[in-house]
């Protein structure tokens, strides 16, 4: 059983790397304290064919799989600018993927080549407040019309929708208490962000303010035919899809800030002298530091674990799941630590690591919350009765 890196993936890994190293502390300081996304580092991943990495060979894209993504995140993450580099990728990664499953050709070339380019950016409209993680229970509604479909409703966490040209729009066409079943009489759609129909509202939030996170307010849009992902009333079915390779993604972005966090605090431990010594000489500063690098690594290959599973057209459903929920753990103890570490400079934004505490709360909570991963393996793999 090999499970080193190969030639391949280690070259992606040194890649991003050395794109990441171009953006320095400064740069991402800058970004996060004007709220700006970082438009310089996207276009530098652009220019290296990165956005592109899952997407078809054909319309520019490099056409491999979720863990040479993974390795890619995880790099990118690791590389100082944390969840706010990571974010401003993520969606490129895993939105898009309904498409490219779904998609007609026509759609395809349309979507997803500005998308490879940098040319365009999309957001990712599913969750509502009154919803949340019940994605049957969504209230947008997508009325057919001649030529299209009329959309009315409201989103939220929606990111980059402040800087986003497209928006993946999931909406009900048949309302749930008309439909077979709850995941029945939802339709997706990808189709222009027009702001005259689209309000969108910035949410200030505690962390990774470089990335836009919003309300969103469509007020009778216009969406044709055309812009219709597959079937009508199929769309839960297919944002399916793209929950796996999420939660692999989200899992190796916090592992990569994470470990980001530990370097930045066992260099401090290393230079900062008191009382005569090195702080990093000391056992109570050496084990948390060491303890946290265990907890990641064993998080990192469990991560790659389940991206090989779904690459290989396995199930992963409960690997993807598990790796989220330690991964995130792990990074949050490993930030949590750095900021320790460094004592009273912990709190100071001049080490960073008070950005990244802030940032590593984010994987706990999103995209889908501890309770319900536990919820889920204690009944997929348990065979314990569903509890909700």
């Amino acid at each position: 059983m090999d499970i080193s890196l190969t030639e391949d993936q280690q070259a992606i890994d040194a890649s991003v790397r050395r794109i990441c190293a171009g953006f320095d502390d400064d740069y991402w300081t800058e970004c996060e304290e004007k709220r700006r996304f970082p438009e310089e580092f996207y276009q530098a991943m652009a220019a290296g064919g990165f956005l592109g990495i899952t997407m078809p060979v054909e319309l520019g894209g490099s056409g491999l799989g979720v863990t040479e993504a993974a390795i890619m995140m995880h790099a990118v993450a690791a590389g100082g600018g944390g969840q706010s580099a990571a974010s401003s990728l993520h969606i490129n990664l895993f939105g898009p993927h309904s498409i490219v499953v779904h998609g007609t050709p026509e759609q395809k070339r349309r979507f997803l080549r500005p998308l490879i380019k940098g040319e365009q950016k999309a957001c990712f409209g599913v969750t509502e407040p009154d919803a949340g993680l019940d994605t049957t229970s969504i209230k947008t509604f997508a009325k057919k019309v001649e030529g299209g479909y009329r959309i009315t409703g409201r989103k939220i966490w929606t990111s980059t929708a402040q800087v986003a040209d497209k928006i993946l729009i999931l909406a009900r066409t048949t309302l749930k208490e008309d439909s077979r079943r709850p995941t029945d009489g939802l339709t997706l759609f990808f189709t222009d962000l027009d702001r005259s129909k689209i309000e969108v509202r910035r949410i200030h939030k505690l962390g990774r303010n470089a990335v836009d996170s919003n309300a969103v307010f469509i007020d009778d849009l216009f969406v044709p035919d055309e812009d219709r992902i597959g079937e009508e009333g199929k769309g839960f079915y297919y944002i399916l899809d793209s929950l796996n390779p999420e939660r692999v993604l989200v899992a190796i972005e916090a592992i990569g800030l994470g470990r980001n966090a530990i370097e930045r605090a066992a260099k401090y431990a290393r230079e900062r002298v008191v009382f005569g010594r090195p702080i990093g000489q000391n056992q109570g500063i050496q084990h948390p530091l060491a303890e946290c690098w265990a907890y990641l690594e064993s998080a990192y290959w469990m991560t790659l674990r389940a991206a090989s599973l779904y690459d290989s057209g396995k199930p992963c459903g409960a690997e993807a799941n598990a790796a989220k929920f330690v991964a995130a753990r792990a990074a949050f103890d490993a930030a949590t630590r750095a900021v320790l570490t460094h004592g009273g400079m912990g709190y100071a934004r001049e080490y960073q690591v008070e950005r990244l505490f802030r940032e590593s709360i984010l994987p706990r909570i999103a995209p889908v919350t501890e309770q319900l991963i536990l919820s889920f393996i204690a009944e997929k793999v348990l065979d314990l009765p569903k509890s909700y």
